[in-house]
């Protein structure tokens, strides 16, 4: 009789087994949508052939399989995500030989925490005053007038004002006692005062400086090469060449910056970094972004572009005038690319016309933004004969594909 299962026991274990086999079932009708659902169908969203490179509007760069996997696997399991961030800093640091690190949204996000933390590194409970109420907070960030851009509004979203100079006289004579920050363009075209010298009078002064590095990996080495030259804070983006998730970004440099960072940060309430979340699936898939993109060498990665380029090019060697070289730009995006130019009063379609008629075709094919125009970004070459193909985002044998198109639209226009 001991052995015989009682009613309460007997129901007890029906019910967890039908839990059991539930759940089961769920998951492999999950896994099941997973696999056979897609949305970009679904939601008539027309897929491309990224041949212009790490560009947000284009999504970016396509996550490797084990970055992918890391992903989805994060996905399954809730954590506390404060430890996670921690963890993963942690571990991150650790790979790229620096203080500290953080897992942010994207570059742009990674600006604004870092700005803030040099406005209330020391000082927690000042998180609350930013950016509308910054008059007891040093306020005046220094930066090269040849380097101001785009992105200076992640700074501005903490109340910073700019300081602008231009020769290092200049630039030592600029701070002030509301001096709180030096910023420094990585892949700035022009400028007269360099890295070192931005480092060594930032230090003279006691003020840290900030170097905004988004593009520019590979080469691998960056990614510890400008903490290791001085900058207190440098930040990447995590979508990019390192291909991780598109809206995640990285961190970098010293620990009480990178700890003050964190606590202007989302999940902590009113704070300038509140709606900057960074999910565990992006925070676990940046960490395996790194992991991946340290697996690779900078070697391997080029002769891959420069195959992919030489490909293109072999399939448009009859078309008339046209002409092909290799280019790599010497920081942002430093990959090959592919520039093709040509004779107009030959080829009666110009780069303009060609990139229209690719993106607007099928397969949809988006070529670089500096294609047809009268200079180049980014340090890429161009004007108005010229086609510029970014075949670093390329998936395999899409190379032979944007060949082909182009030799089609290209050999119908020639006279």
């Amino acid at each position: 009789m001991t052995n015989s299962p009682t009613r309460r026991r007997f129901f007890g274990n029906a019910l967890a087994t039908a839990g059991l086999l539930e759940v089961s079932a769920q998951a492999a009708t999950d896994t099941t949508h997973t696999d056979a659902e897609d949305y970009y169908d679904k939601l008539g969203v027309t897929k491309i052939i990224n041949a212009a490179g790490t560009y947000t509007m284009y999504t970016a760069s396509i996550m490797p399989p084990s970055v992918q996997a890391a992903v989805a696997k994060a996905a399954k399991h809730p954590v506390r995500l404060a430890e996670l961030q921690k963890k993963a800093g942690e571990y991150i640091a650790k790979k790229l030989k620096c203080e500290g690190a953080l897992v942010s949204a994207g570059a742009a996000s990674a600006l604004t925490l870092g700005a803030a933390a040099c406005m209330t590194v020391g000082n927690r409970k000042s998180a609350d005053f930013l950016p509308t109420d910054v008059s007891s907070l040093k306020n005046e960030v220094i930066v090269q007038k040849t380097h101001r851009y785009g992105y200076d509004h992640a700074l501005k979203n903490c109340g910073l004002r700019f300081v602008e100079v231009g020769t290092l006289e200049e630039y030592d004579r600029a701070f002030t006692d509301r001096t709180v920050l030096c910023h420094f363009y990585n892949a700035a075209e022009e400028g007269q005062i360099s890295r070192e010298d931005w480092i060594r009078v930032a230090h003279k002064h006691n003020v840290p400086c900030f170097n905004d590095a988004a593009a520019d990996v590979p080469p691998i080495s960056n990614l510890w090469n400008y903490t290791q030259m001085g900058f207190d804070l440098v930040t990447f983006s995590g979508g990019k060449g390192m291909r991780g998730p598109q809206n995640a970004g990285l961190l970098l440099g010293r620990k009480d910056l990178i700890e003050a960072a964190a606590w202007n940060n989302s999940p902590f309430d009113e704070t300038v970094g509140r709606g900057m979340k960074v999910a565990k699936e992006q925070i676990v898939g940046m960490v395996a972004a790194v992991d991946w993109f340290l697996s690779q060498t900078d070697q391997g990665m080029e002769a891959e572009f420069r195959r992919r380029a030489n490909r293109i090019a072999a399939q448009l060697k009859d078309i008339p005038t046209l002409t092909n070289q290799i280019f790599v730009p010497p920081l942002a995006n430093n990959v090959p690319h592919l520039v093709l130019r040509y004779d107009q009063a030959r080829v009666k379609k110009s780069p303009l016309e060609v990139a229209e008629i690719l993106r607007t075709g099928s397969p949809a094919i988006e070529l670089n933004p500096s294609t047809g125009r009268k200079s180049g970004t980014a340090g890429l070459p161009s004007d108005e004969n010229t086609i510029v193909v970014g075949v670093w985002m390329l998936e395999p044998g899409e190379d032979l594909i944007v060949a082909r198109r182009l030799h089609e639209v290209l050999s119908k226009a020639v006279v």
